[in-house]
């Protein structure tokens, strides 16, 4: 015969499974209720953003997003999935229609970078690249590929220089220099030999790709500053850096760009970690004509009602 004690931790051992279970299943159902949400609005935004274009709009938004039943963050970059579903959009698109790239990303494998970029500078129509915030590296080798860049006044591209395994492929090879053939392992030699190609192969890329838009000793020029790594590889490339090194880059950027990219939140944290009440401002009256609205108060009443 069981024991009073032994029953009621049973009992309790239940409670706790059944609650683990009823937890994981509100988990799943929220976040599959919130993408779906999320995707509907995405897929508006866009296609409102084509309507007023007249173009074929493609967004490469790379954020933290949950990645699991449980909300990991997976740091996204760009990929051979991101390439083949960019290609497939460019082939069901019309060679004279205008393609729109909204590009957020932090970079990637070069291959995948290189093949969007390859077919972005073969179109006939115009195409442009909106950086609301960043396009680092592979981000930028495909932003070189466009008609036209539209940055906003603050968002930066990044240099292009190969990077192997985790180390830049520049300094490798000048700690090769530095120390001498002899003075390093046969490995490095080797991730030289690796390090020295890669540099050579993406800075020729480069200007295969800058061809179509700058005589070639201009072309060869700008891709040896951005693929020689002469800065770090997170160097910020800013608006008026990039119109110094003869890039066509606009700062007009769209407001549904950013709406769109609100869209995008990022995850891994119980809250945001910056908070802002948006700035409303009333209707221009006379003797107060610019005059923001006024702003909450702590106790939620309003300055003007508690005039």
């Amino acid at each position: 015969m069981e024991t009073p004690v032994r029953l009621w931790s049973q009992h309790l051992a239940n409670i706790a499974r059944a609650a683990f279970w009823l937890l994981l299943a509100v988990i799943v159902l929220l976040q599959l209720t919130g993408s779906r949400g999320f995707d509907r609005q995405r897929a508006a935004a866009l296609g409102q953003f084509e309507r007023e274009r007249n173009s074929r709009v493609i967004a490469m938004i790379h954020r933290q997003e949950s990645a699991s039943l449980f909300g990991v963050p997976v740091a996204d970059s760009i990929s051979i999935d991101d390439s083949e579903a960019v290609l497939r959009a460019i082939r069901h698109t019309p060679p004279e229609q205008p393609i729109d790239i909204i590009l957020h990303t932090p970079g990637g494998l070069v291959l995948a970078a290189e093949q969007i970029a390859k077919a972005l500078v073969e179109r006939k129509g115009k195409v442009t690249v909106f950086v609301p915030h960043y396009a680092m590296s592979g981000g930028t080798l495909i932003a070189l590929a466009a008609d036209e860049i539209v940055m906003d006044a603050n968002a930066v591209l990044g240099p292009v220089d190969p990077q192997i395994g985790d180390m830049p492929a520049a300094s490798i090879v000048k700690a090769v220099e530095i120390k001498g053939p002899r003075g390093v392992s046969d490995e490095v030699l080797i991730l030289a030999d690796i390090a020295q190609k890669a540099r050579v192969q993406v800075a020729s890329f480069v200007v295969q790709i800058l061809l179509k838009h700058m005589p070639e000793k201009k072309a060869v020029l700008v891709a040896t500053v951005l693929s020689e790594g002469r800065w770090t590889h997170d160097f910020p490339i800013t608006v008026q850096a990039a119109r110094q090194l003869g890039l066509k880059v606009s700062t007009e950027m769209p407001r549904i760009v950013y709406d769109l990219m609100e869209l995008y939140p990022q995850s891994g944290g119980i809250k945001p970690s910056v908070w802002y009440v948006p700035l409303r401002r009333a209707p221009a009256q006379s003797g107060s004509a610019g005059q923001p609205s006024p702003g909450p108060r702590p106790d939620g009443k309003s300055d003007s009602a508690a005039r």
